[in-house]
């Protein structure tokens, strides 16, 4: 390369220098043209022309200038072609040893050793993103880390506690005697055994930070964090702090909020001030402080919630003095799942509690007269009270639905998912917030533990390739106390046409036996999704259990909701563990013509 560059260099002088040299005679003039470096020699001469030795000289002194002025050349490129290899050589070996020494974060990422001050306090990115904290997003984590064990699973809730069961916040802890119950969160269920509402310690999760660097996954919670803004085709969704994550795959377990009564929310802050949403851990705390605090809580709805809340705050009516209250629009309690019968009875079963119980009660207006609330009812009626708990149903949260651009359903709500619980490819919807369509039962929004539990369990199946439907009836259960209790399935509605079966109920008949039975007081949890393989109705020699008359006690029994004239819900009333034989019924869908024998099935008739 050099030789070319110094023979075109000497070349284009000796073309510059021929108007100064005589012609030249052979091939002597054109030495300088060869492509090969060599020390001057005898070809460089010229006889010239005789006479002219001084132009002679002057062409030895240019030419040698130019020949030493092309080795300066040489020389000096050799050598800062030499220093720019250096330096590169330099270079490059210092990028290898700083590659090599301190671990890079990526590298970091896949063995886990990443140093906890370059950490994020948010991952970017997640596989599995499971919005909303409660029963069935740890369903669906706990799924989701059964069938793929090195799973990184992100749990974003708003709720600043870390997940955990929502029954015992109306039941057991209420029954508790531990003062210090509001901090433990401890409670005894009916059977006597302790545990706590939560559904794993914290060490059971991983610090949020640590997520993408712990070698075998984890599950790790976002606590007090809201999901504003949701990008389902860039895979990513926006925080309230601005943060933002992108997800392979997303549960959406949203849950509801607490309605309120359009009377009480045109009241004014003076009325909202003194009442309760029940919901969450932080109602309980403030509601059970309250009950310490004031003379008399008003309780509206005549619900699961509301009934469940009016016996346990009814217990201390006795001990500590307080007035309770308790108002809805239906003639009775459970008035909307109960036949008429029963719901009566049900009422009464309230108030032998302790509960002032006013049915048909439709609150028209509430004002603070005074210290106290004024709740006005549409009929004339007045009520004085401390502090007020609405527990009039549930909301479901579907604010995500417009950013995200997913349907929710005009009829009962909820984002509206295909079998498989999917809302799109990779989006899934579970719990109280997703309005599934039920083979038999057609579609439908629940709102049961029992619910979020197994559907958030399919979910997670599902977000790791089960692509199973749901098939499942869920349950649900309500306790008036340890002594009363019921649990059902399918529709129960007390529009529908019913038929009920009864029997004497003896010491076993309870919700306390039940769990003494099961060693739980969550029923779901040691209720499964089996079912009874067959439904065989036997001929029996029992004489047929018969509908009590009014006013006769109804110790245990078995409710069958009907739709032309197929079973479609059914409720046992202080009856446990015969859910599978239950569910078996209505999956069958068959019509029965003596629906006192189908009740034989659940051995109502033993002692």
């Amino acid at each position: 390369m050099f030789r070319c560059r110094v023979a075109a260099a000497a070349g284009g002088l000796a073309r510059a220098l021929r108007p100064l040299s005589p012609a030249p005679r052979g091939r002597a003039a054109a030495v300088l043209q060869c492509h090969h470096l060599r020390c001057p020699s005898r070809s460089l001469t010229s006889s010239g022309v005789p006479g002219k030795a001084g132009s002679n000289l002057l062409l030895y002194l240019i030419v040698g200038g130019t020949v030493t002025g092309t080795g300066v050349y040489v020389y000096r490129t050799l050598r800062e072609n030499k220093e720019r290899f250096t330096s590169r050589i330099t270079t490059i070996t210092t990028r290898s040893q700083e590659n090599a020494s301190p671990t890079s974060d990526a590298d970091a990422a896949s063995q886990g050793t990443a140093a906890p001050g370059a950490r994020p306090e948010v991952p970017s990115h997640v596989p599995f993103l499971l919005i909303g904290g409660g029963t069935a997003a740890f369903a669906a984590a706990r799924s989701i880390r059964a069938r793929d064990p090195g799973a990184r699973v992100l749990i974003v809730s708003e709720d600043p506690a870390l997940p955990y069961m929502r029954p015992p916040l109306s039941k057991e802890l209420w029954f508790s005697d531990d003062p210090n119950v509001t901090e433990t969160l401890r409670f005894k269920q009916w059977n006597g055994k302790e545990r706590s509402i939560y559904f794993q310690p914290p060490s059971f999760y991983v610090p949020v930070r640590d997520l993408p660097f712990v070698e075998n996954g984890g599950v790790a919670v976002l606590c007090g964090k809201k999901v504003v803004h949701m990008d389902v085709r860039g895979n990513i969704v926006k925080l309230s702090d601005g943060t933002q994550i992108s997800y392979d795959k997303c549960l959406i377990a949203t849950g509801g909020s607490p309605r309120n009564l359009p009377a009480i929310e045109r009241a004014g802050k003076d009325v909202q001030q003194r009442l309760t949403l029940f919901r969450k851990i932080e109602d309980f705390k403030s509601l059970e402080k309250i009950s310490r605090e004031v003379k008399s809580i008003t309780i509206i709805g005549g619900g699961f919630l509301g009934s469940e809340l009016a016996c346990a705050l009814g217990r201390r009516a006795r001990s500590r003095g307080l007035e309770v209250i308790q108002l809805f629009p239906e003639n009775g309690n459970m008035g909307k799942v109960l036949p008429e019968y029963l719901s009566n009875w049900t009422t009464e079963k309230v108030r032998r509690e302790g509960v002032n119980v006013m049915p048909n009660a439709v609150v028209k207006s509430v004002s603070v007269c005074g210290n106290r609330l004024m709740i006005k009812l549409k009929d004339g009626r007045k009520v004085e009270t401390d502090h007020i708990v609405a527990a009039v149903g549930l909301e479901p949260n579907v604010e995500l639905a417009k950013s995200a651009g997913l349907e929710v359903d005009s009829d009962f709500g909820g984002f509206r998912v295909n079998a498989e619980l999917q809302a799109r490819s990779n989006i899934w919807v579970a719990g109280d917030a997703a309005c599934f369509y039920d083979i038999k039962l057609g579609r439908r929004r629940v709102e049961h533990h029992d619910h979020a539990v197994v559907s958030g369990r399919l979910a997670g199946e599902n977000m790791t390739g089960a692509a199973k439907p749901y098939w499942h009836q869920s349950m649900f259960w309500s306790d008036l106390g340890p002594n009363v209790g019921y649990e059902a399935i399918g529709l129960v509605d007390s529009s529908l046409p019913t038929v009920g079966v009864f029997a004497k109920a003896t010491a076993k008949d309870t919700p306390k036996s039940a769990t003494e039975q099961s060693g739980t007081g969550i029923r779901s949890e040691s209720e499964t999704e089996a079912e009874a393989s067959e439904v065989r109705i036997p001929p029996s020699f029992s004489p047929t259990p018969q509908v009590p008359k009014q006013g006769e006690d109804y110790g245990k029994g078995v409710i069958f909701y009907l739709r032309d004239k197929v079973v479609v819900g059914i409720v046992l009333w202080n009856i446990f563990n015969r859910m599978p034989i239950a569910r078996k019924i209505i999956k069958d869908g068959e019509e029965h013509d003596d629906l006192n024998e189908v009740a034989k099935l659940f051995n109502i008739h033993e002692d």
